[in-house]
């Protein structure tokens, strides 16, 4: 298409708008060649300052906002346009500008939690469950509500950044399938009384078969049980067999302390009573020994003179007899005895005499 520049610059006059005549005398067909773009193109600032310079300050700006520090407890993540390129650890460190590279910083120490079978408005009061993620199936058919968290730290931040895609929601889905599966294998009554450290080991290993595939560089801690209740219309009667179950553990553990407290008093005393009778036992034999052995003597004694040993036994008899104590003794001479005029022993009381024997007065 060809231009005819003077009827347009007539017909602009006619308008009354200004003609615009490029410098060096345009063609037709190009209406701002030889137009001087370097003319209007500012050298300096105002003031004087050079565009040089400010230019210089800017890059230098520039170069100077890839320096960062990574804190101790956190490592650095370094992306060359979105990919992985190197990872650092605590203190001072380079990256190449925005938008070449990018930093991201991961704390490795601190202590992740992440709670299944709750509301998020309600975490910290834990008052309001999700229905869908905490009732769980029990290996005896019945139903239970499970509140529980998943305390976790990074433990390989290029994995836990770069494997998967949305890391909670991968957490969050493992441990309802590993508790799901305790909860499958256990039965309500351990799950709510005494077996609820058995689901926490059972859940936390659990757990950690089903990340490894996933190579998530986390490192679980625990798995802790916030609250388990049955149905709401059943959970009275749940709550009666519970009461039921620690009165029965209180009664067993009462009666083995009382148990624990009279069986060491009465092996105390059997052992005793074993060890006086072994004592007597003991003492009788050792004195029928005694006898035996005396008796032994003395026959042989009286075979060899038995004259003699009779006499010897008379003679200690009756020393054994007058050296009796207690007893009134008179004794009489043979030459005298049919002399003597028989008494009454009046001066001692009479002992009463028994009423049930024959003869006593009534």
């Amino acid at each position: 298409m060809n231009w005819d520049w003077e009827k347009l610059e007539e017909k602009k006059q006619r308008q009354g708008r200004p003609v615009f005549s490029p410098p060096g005398g345009g063609r037709p067909g190009n209406p701002l060649g030889g137009f001087p773009f370097g003319k209007y193109v500012p050298k300096s600032f105002k003031g004087g300052v050079p565009l040089s310079l400010v230019a210089g300050v800017c890059f230098l700006v520039w170069l100077l906002s890839g320096i960062f520090i990574v804190n101790p407890g956190e490592k650095g993540v370094i992306t060359r346009f979105g990919k992985f390129e190197r990872e650092v650890l605590d203190g001072p460190h380079y990256r190449l500008p925005f938008p070449l590279e990018s930093v991201i910083i991961v704390n490795t120490e601190l202590l992740r939690t992440i709670e299944v079978g709750i509301s998020a408005e309600n975490a910290r009061r834990a008052s309001q469950i999700k229905v869908e993620e905490s009732s769980m199936f029990t290996g005896d058919e019945n139903i239970v509500h499970m509140q529980f968290n998943v305390q976790y730290t990074i433990a390989d931040a290029r994995k836990y950044l770069f494997n998967v895609r949305d890391q909670d929601t991968i957490l969050t889905g493992a441990a309802e399938a590993a508790m799901r599966e305790v909860v499958g294998r256990s039965n309500i009554d351990e799950i709510l009384t005494a077996g609820r450290s058995e689901v926490q080991t059972g859940a936390l290993a659990t757990l950690g078969e089903i990340l490894e595939p996933y190579d998530l560089g986390v490192r679980i801690h625990t798995v802790q049980l916030l609250d388990v209740q049955p149905p709401a219309d059943v959970e009275e009667a749940f709550k009666d067999v519970a009461s039921a179950r620690e009165d029965k553990v209180r009664f067993v553990n009462q009666a083995e302390a009382y148990r624990n407290e009279i069986v060491p008093v009465a092996n105390g005393t059997a052992l005793g009573m074993l060890n006086a009778a072994a004592a007597y036992a003991r003492q009788v034999e050792e004195k029928a020994e005694g006898e035996t052995g005396r008796f032994l003597a003395m026959a042989a004694e009286f075979k060899a003179a038995g004259d003699v040993t009779k006499k010897r036994l008379y003679l200690e008899t009756m020393e054994d007899l007058f050296s009796a104590g207690g007893l009134e003794k008179i004794i009489v001479a043979p030459e005298i005895r049919g002399g003597i005029l028989p008494f009454l022993n009046l001066d001692r009381t009479p002992s009463a005499p028994d009423p049930g024997a024959e003869g006593a007065p009534r």
